[in-house]
């Protein structure tokens, strides 16, 4: 299996901006605790930041048929991209959205997210460690799927 982490705008500046907010780790650090996590589970994992929309919608694009799930921390984007809804949804793969902080407690404006409708979850809130909560999501999906499709292989084999 494989997964694709995308970061929208200013996650590159995380340690950095609005450490009340956001925590002192940086994203690479965040990413190095992704790598170990995944490395255990036996799951390749990539990362992909941009602070552009139309390179992030790229970026989602190109995980048809290259991953098995993403996450995604779209930023700021998430309350404003229909492109990035989108292309989510395009890519019919599970996708989970994560918020370091939680976004229900901020401004009414970071309220609302125009892609959590179309991800498998979300998960708000906890800090850099949403982005492990949503690695472990993506594990679960991942199992569901592969016993799904264990159980249609094993009913057509009876039916043959």
């Amino acid at each position: 299996m494989k997964v694709m982490v995308i970061q929208g705008p200013n996650i590159n500046m995380l340690g950095v901006r609005e450490t009340h907010i956001y925590g002192n780790m940086k994203m690479e650090d965040i990413h190095e605790q992704m790598k170990q996590a995944a490395k255990q589970a036996n799951v390749e994992i990539e990362f992909f930041q941009s602070n552009f929309e139309g390179e992030l919608v790229d970026k989602i694009q190109e995980c048809l048929g290259s991953v098995d799930g993403v996450i995604i921390n779209a930023a700021a984007y998430a309350h404003t991209s229909i492109a990035i809804r989108d292309a989510i949804t395009a890519i019919n793969m599970p996708v989970i959205e994560v918020h370091i902080s939680n976004t229900y407690r901020r401004e009414e404006f970071r309220q609302k997210s125009m892609i959590a409708p179309v991800c498998a979850g979300s998960v708000v809130g906890f800090g850099p460690f949403g982005y492990h909560m949503a690695l472990m999501g993506l594990f679960q999906i991942f199992d569901q799927i592969n016993a799904y499709k264990a159980a249609q292989a094993k009913a057509q084999q009876a039916n043959q």
